[in-house]
């Protein structure tokens, strides 16, 4: 029988994916005693529980496991720890002095307060409409985590001869799934000149399997009535319009689109969290906390994240300080001088968007960051104010689609204390 529900908690968690999960152990570990997970779906776990291939846990258990594999883990933690989960629940709504107001299919309509919030809801994907694809509308046309999860749940193919949109890491690992099941993939396209995914999805996924991948083209016209019969593609130019004479036509019957995915932020600007609009995330401070007192957000909720792992330590942080809020040990935004980041060249974004030198004397802070373009050379990864240099880092590359971090560490405060910004930029070694 399920354990009666709490008006008050002292910290909930809205999504069990990777974030969240982490967010809600960390809580608990760091002396919140009342700590609820909100989660829509049936099972805990996200959107992992429809990866099963392999790719995560690397960083964290040395371990290369699949999704499910990855996301147990942390469910059999939530376990132990006695935290309360509420499955098939959808949250409404959430205000500034955060309430939250959700229904279930068992539980009816709730009224929950909440002493801390951790926003883990993870992100969407681009669809047909937001990227204004042009041709009629014939069934055989899905985003590929739609695919993903109707080949690797459902046990559905959703069509025979595929065109991928997008090198997106959903769309390359889609490709290499679709061809063990027998699927015949005819290209990838990406509009881009560079790869928006991982190489070594790349490699494994595209490479591997002879499957072409064509950069700088894109789809000009869906063919087809009652269902996809062949698309038209193009090249473009560096403005993205349609070179003439470059187009071609391939028959499929199912295009998978893999266009980029966006922060799930609707709750969020609900409370009245300032969101970025280069990420489309919350704008967040070192400890993960939003410009709305108590309310954290954690993962591809803030930025979209190339490993787990990666969302994984950022939930544990945003957790920890959640639970220390509701305890009232982490100051309240405002409490502490926090010095903003900034992105310098060659540099997309920079998270977190706020430093307090206090907190590099409890831990590292690391920065992530996204590059504008490729740079196929070794580079300095540098934090500065001005002509100050603050720290630095040497990597043999740096690319769109895979993130960068460069950590701040105790050693740093006193520059850091000083500093006006932290200016990130990314420069060819030299």
């Amino acid at each position: 029988m399920r354990k009666q529900l709490k008006s008050n908690y002292e910290v909930v968690v809205i999504g069990s994916g990777p974030g969240g999960l982490a967010a809600a152990i960390a809580a608990k570990k760091a002396g919140a005693d009342d700590v609820l997970i909100i989660e829509r779906d049936l099972e805990l776990g996200g959107i992992l529980l429809q990866c099963i291939h392999n790719g995560f846990g690397m960083e964290i258990f040395g371990e290369d496991l699949p999704g499910p594999s990855y996301a147990q883990h942390y469910i059999n933690a939530v376990q132990a720890l006695g935290i309360e989960t509420l499955l098939d629940t959808m949250v409404l709504d959430i205000t500034r002095d955060r309430r939250i107001y959700a229904t279930g299919a068992r539980s009816g309509y709730l009224d929950l307060q909440a002493a801390a919030i951790v926003l883990a809801m993870g992100c969407r994907e681009r669809t047909r409409a937001q990227i204004q694809l042009p041709g009629p509308r014939p069934a055989g046309v899905y985003t590929a985590g739609t695919a993903q999860r109707w080949v690797n749940v459902e046990g559905y193919m959703p069509g025979e001869r595929f065109v991928i949109l997008g090198s997106g890491d959903i769309g390359m690992i889609m490709a290499r799934r679709i061809t063990f099941e027998g699927g015949k993939v005819e290209r990838v396209l990406e509009i881009l000149p560079y790869l928006s995914g991982l190489n070594r999805n790349y490699v494994q996924c595209l490479q591997d399997f002879d499957i072409p991948l064509q950069l700088r083209h894109t789809v000009k016209r869906i063919i087809g009535n009652d269902r996809v019969e062949a698309i038209e593609i193009a090249q473009v130019d560096e403005h993205w319009n349609y070179i003439a004479g470059s187009e071609e036509l391939i028959p499929a019957d199912t295009l998978l689109l893999s266009v980029g995915l966006i922060p799930e932020n609707e709750l969020s600007k609900q409370a009245g969290v300032q969101l970025d609009p280069l990420t489309a995330g919350p704008i967040v401070t070192d400890g993960f906390q939003t410009n709305v007192p108590g309310i954290f957000a954690a993962g591809n909720v803030v930025h979209v994240y190339d490993l787990v792992d990666w969302v994984t330590k950022a939930g544990l942080v945003a957790g920890r300080h959640a639970a220390q809020y509701a305890q009232q040990l982490t100051h309240q935004v405002g409490e502490r001088k926090y010095v903003p980041t900034a992105s310098g060249k060659n540099v997309r974004y920079v998270v977190p968007h706020q430093v307090a030198p206090e907190s590099l004397t409890e831990d590292t802070i690391t920065l992530q960051l996204r590059v504008t373009h490729p740079l196929e050379e070794p580079v300095r990864v540098l934090v500065h104010d001005g002509e100050n240099l603050i720290t630095r880092k040497l990597k043999r590359y740096a690319r769109p689609g895979e993130m960068l971090e460069i950590p701040l560490r105790g050693r740093d405060y006193d520059a850091v204390r000083k500093a006006q910004e932290l200016r990130v930029s990314v420069v060819p070694k030299g």
